[in-house]
């Protein structure tokens, strides 16, 4: 059923995971449900702290999540809010860092903006 060749590196390994990749995928999850949860939220200047608030909370009742600190960028919400008074929120207007603890493994994972583009990147892996 797998044709797959050793020889040209697509084999699928028989180990599992290491500790360092579950922590790793922990913190993937923690980012990329914050971010599609959380697109199109209705934001203003005013409310841009409640919203950050909110997400760390939700995002701290995950699994393996020991920290969320979300830095929305009031100025740039302020330059895109509509004549309504609100814009939507999205990856251009946060930084996000996470932090992922196993039982073995730290994990420190962040989100930026990078060129219009809501970059998710593993900062720092420890053990614990």
């Amino acid at each position: 059923m797998d044709d797959a060749d050793p020889e040209d590196g697509d084999r699928v390994s028989d180990r599992g995971p290491t500790a360092a990749e579950s922590a790793c995928f922990e913190a993937g999850i923690k980012l990329g449900a914050l971010y599609h949860q959380f697109a199109g939220t209705p934001i203003s200047p005013a409310s841009a702290d409640d919203l950050a608030r909110a997400i760390e909370s939700a995002i701290a009742n995950q699994p393996f999540c020991e920290g969320v600190t979300i830095d929305i960028d009031d100025e740039a919400v302020a330059r895109a809010t509509t004549e309504w008074g609100y814009t939507e929120f999205t990856g251009d207007f946060a930084t996000v860092e996470v932090e992922i603890v196993t039982d073995e493994t730290r994990v420190i994972a962040r989100m930026a903006d990078e060129d219009g583009y809501p970059r998710m990147r593993v900062e720092r892996v420890e053990p614990v």
